[in-house]
């Protein structure tokens, strides 16, 4: 499973639409976006992402999560 394919699914449409790139390296969830009030929303939310991530995918594989 892509997380591209559950990025909308998990964080709603609002955040998949300004969301400009998701990638996982090396357990270390990477989120790009351009928004700066969405980089700092995220930035509260990096625990509670990491949660959801992990469920969806059913295994505990991220242990990082990094806005930029």
């Amino acid at each position: 499973m892509q997380i591209e394919d559950v990025w909308e699914q998990l964080m709603g449409k609002a955040i998949a639409r300004y969301t400009d790139k998701i990638q996982i390296v090396n357990n270390t969830l990477f989120i790009t976006t351009s928004v700066a009030p969405l980089k700092n929303e995220l930035l509260y939310q990096k625990e509670k992402i990491k949660e959801r991530v992990n469920e969806a995918l059913g295994e505990n594989i991220i242990r990082e999560v990094v806005i930029q």
